[in-house]
């Protein structure tokens, strides 16, 4: 079986880290091996620069430091675990990747679109997932969820205020729009295996 690597994006609260569970679980049910991982983290090094990147205080990075720490991990982490993984035949799920920089550094941090992709290519050679998950949901509904989730306690970027992350989905909803060979918008209301089955749907191709 071909080896393809899924990326989910999507703002605050959208369920994605549920969603690429449950997406690994009905694909490994299918008879496939599935290597599960996340961004920033994923290798060892990786993982290490996420404590830099969302510990602290809001401030802590500058948004080309903090670009920067993004493209170091993810380098790490295509290196380590993804490339491997998919040349042993895997399918590689992960939770955030290249479209997350590009949305909250890139657009809603004001860097552009240009800086992130000269990181990417430079850090990571490039490489994209064969199809990206844009988990979407209300305005109101994401945040609800996510001060849910957060126990008012969100990390250093899930801290940043509202107009900051409305730039974030905005973004995403972009990429979509311009990117629908490779990126497709995903309605995630309502229950999980309901969204699961739209996830699945939105893969049928590979």
């Amino acid at each position: 079986m071909t080896a393809r690597f899924i990326s989910l994006e999507g703002g605050e609260g959208v369920g994605k880290s549920t969603q690429a569970r449950r997406l690994a679980e009905a694909l490994r049910g299918a008879g496939r091996e599935v290597v599960l991982t996340r961004e920033p983290g994923g290798s060892a090094g990786a993982e290490a620069i996420r404590m830099l990147l969302l510990e602290g205080a809001g401030d802590r990075w500058s948004a080309r430091a903090e670009a920067l720490l993004f493209a170091a991990a993810r380098a790490d982490h295509v290196l380590r675990t993804i490339r491997p993984a998919l040349e042993r035949g895997a399918w590689v799920i992960c939770d955030r990747f290249l479209d997350s920089s590009r949305a909250y550094q890139g657009v809603a941090g004001g860097l552009g679109d240009a800086a992130i992709g000269d990181l990417h290519v430079f850090g990571s050679q490039g490489f994209l997932p064969d199809r990206t998950l844009v988990l979407d949901l209300p305005d109101r509904e994401a945040a609800a969820r996510a001060e849910a989730r957060d126990a008012g306690a969100p990390d250093r970027i899930g801290a940043r205020d509202a107009g900051f992350h409305r730039a974030v989905v905005d973004a995403f909803r972009r990429f979509a729009a311009e990117e629908p060979a490779r990126v497709r918008l995903v309605d995630a209301s309502g229950a999980e295996e309901a969204v699961t089955a739209r996830l699945l749907a939105a893969i049928a191709d590979l």
